[in-house]
């Protein structure tokens, strides 16, 4: 059967039978990749039912909420709780847990998500997505302490997002390798569009807000400043350098074509422990990054070793192509 051919279900069942997936993950993967459709219609018609814009509110980070935001929000928990083995979920948009069981125990899954990555992206048209991540308990835990949900990025068994930018790409790994689906319209199925993606080694390509120049530590100033330098500096070739502003964005480029995303710590951010969070949007990338033969780090750790300690926690972002990042990371020392 040609590849693009092969829908979600199939793609899905056949993994079940080749690894021995659960069935309840299966399902709920299918739930997921319904809520990432249900979103990517919200996001379409925003401008058309006046879903633009922000709101009064603000989230945990302290960061002022999109109507989307909080509509996604309310699609991930609507749909991810039609599995009767999903114990609690851990969102950006939420300030703390939601507990879908009063007793989890052993089997139970635990669900980490960004409802819609890249939302000030919204009012220009630009591309947003969304990232979520799986654990499966290895144990019973208590419901009233909120720390039994903070886990390793090593302890997920499946991780992906939903990219909606001219298609809907909805891409995820099980731990045995990274694969794409495309939204088909007209008929509401993902089709398998992007087999077995694999990160090239080597690039030309980084991704960097430049704005946050002056505010860098000097290893990424100085990374930046080899960088830029071209074939007169001591890479001895030309970079090309890109930024949309959306993490999904960003990966889903590494993915198809190679390259290194940076989002490191700076003297902005730095109380804070960087930008972007570590449960819900760097573990999961950091997962389908390695599955795909790139590396992810901090620039002193792998970011998948990294024991957190609050739900919201932030960490710097060195992840991409393996030779790249291992580069990057050789300015830290």
């Amino acid at each position: 059967m040609n590849v693009s051919h092969i829908t979600l279900r199939q793609f899905l069942l056949n993994e079940a039978k080749l690894h021995g997936l659960d069935l309840d993950l299966v399902l709920l993967l299918e739930d997921l990749a319904t809520t990432c459709r249900i979103v990517s219609h919200q996001v379409r018609r925003g401008a058309l039912f006046q879903n633009l814009g922000a709101m009064s509110s603000t989230n945990i980070q302290g960061e002022t909420q999109k109507k989307l935001d909080v509509i996604a929000n309310d699609a991930f928990i609507n749909h991810c709780t039609n599995c009767s083995r999903v114990a609690a979920l851990i969102s950006e948009e939420v300030d703390e847990v939601i507990w879908i069981k009063e007793n989890p125990r052993k089997g139970d899954y635990l669900i980490y998500f960004d409802p819609l990555d890249g939302s000030s992206n919204l009012d220009v048209n630009l591309s947003v997505g969304s990232i979520f991540s799986i654990i499966e308990l290895k144990e019973d835990i208590d419901q009233t302490n909120e720390t039994q949900v903070l886990r390793k990025g090593s302890e997920q068994i499946c991780a992906g997002y939903s990219l909606y930018g001219p298609s809907i790409s909805f891409v995820f790994t099980f731990g045995q390798g990274v694969n794409g689906f495309t939204h088909q319209t007209g008929t509401g199925e993902f089709r398998l569009t992007y087999p077995d993606l694999r990160i090239p080694e080597d690039t030309s390509e980084f991704a960097i807000n430049a704005s946050r120049y002056k505010l860098w530590d000097d290893p990424v100033r100085l990374y930046f400043e080899d960088l830029i330098a071209g074939k007169d500096g001591p890479r001895g070739r030309p970079f090309n350098m890109r930024w949309i502003a959306s993490m999904v964005a960003e990966i889903h480029r590494i993915l198809v074509r190679g390259g290194v995303f940076l989002y490191p710590v700076d003297s902005n951010n730095r109380e804070l422990g960087g930008r972007l969070r570590l449960l819900y949007e760097v573990s999961p990338m950091a997962f389908i990054i390695e599955q795909a033969g790139g590396k992810a780090s901090t620039g002193t750790e792998r970011i998948l070793d990294i024991e957190p300690k609050t739900l919201h926690q932030r960490s710097p972002v060195i992840l991409g192509s393996k030779t790249e990042v291992e580069m990057a990371e050789s300015y830290f020392k």
